[in-house]
């Protein structure tokens, strides 16, 4: 199986790697880099997942990433495992610094003015998480609903974040779709050549086990004493 570990990991171990990987980024990305070459597939096959993956990665969809991915996959007819490995091309150390530059882009290209700093997007979030929970309780009591708060954060916050980062999701995922497909077809291409050697090393294996056999068989065939009569030396 692609994802499953030889030493499940509990719930607090599982947030520590979605944070910091324990062997670090460098080991994450080779890791990921490694399965994806070992994936089963044609390299456009694999290159078109990536790209499908890579593009939803970027993209701000929380707890909805999979699905998406598995969704533009089918839709690209490519491979969806590939798609799957490659939403993990963000994390969250690097996600707040490209999350800044695409809500910057996406104001830019709105038209949006606002202050884009901690201050600001902070009290959109609360605003926004005010309302949810204001929402929530109202379904229970006399309450109107209020959509004030959400309709700020969509307008200055998602909508600008979606459209900033859908543009170096494209170009960045572009790029990994052309550096797969070499690197995948360079990779099954020298599996191919290491398990014909293989194969070949064992045929010849087998080939020298047989001459081996048949010799012995005719050196016993050629050596075959003839069997000495029963009787005792005194038989006339």
């Amino acid at each position: 199986m692609v994802f499953k570990r030889r030493e499940p990991l509990g719930w607090g171990a599982w947030l520590r790697e979605q944070v910091y990987p324990r062997g670090g980024f460098k080991r994450a990305i080779r890791y990921v880099v490694h399965r994806m070459r070992r994936l089963p597939d044609q390299p456009h096959r694999v290159a078109r997942g990536v790209f499908a993956g890579s593009v939803i990665g970027f993209l701000p969809l929380p707890g909805l990433q999979f699905v998406a991915a598995w969704g533009a996959a089918r839709l690209a007819r490519g491979n969806v495992l590939a798609a799957l490995l490659a939403t993990f091309n963000t994390n969250p150390v690097t996600t707040p610094f490209f999350a800044v530059l695409a809500m910057t882009l996406g104001h830019w290209i709105l038209g949006i003015e606002a202050p884009l700093n901690a201050e600001y997007i902070g009290k959109a979030f609360a605003n926004a998480g005010a309302d949810l929970w204001y929402n929530f309780l109202a379904i229970f009591g006399p309450e109107r609903t209020r959509w004030d708060g959400l309709i700020q954060f969509w307008h200055e916050i998602y909508w600008p974040y979606f459209i900033g980062a859908l543009g170096p999701a494209l170009l960045i995922s572009a790029v990994a779709y052309y550096v797969t497909i070499p690197l995948v077809a360079a990779y099954q291409k020298s599996r191919a050549a290491t398990a014909h050697e293989r194969s070949e090393r064992r045929r010849a294996i087998r080939a020298k086990l047989a001459e081996a056999a048949t010799k012995l068989k005719r050196r016993g065939e050629d050596g075959q004493d003839v069997p000495e009569d029963d009787d005792g030396p005194g038989t006339p």
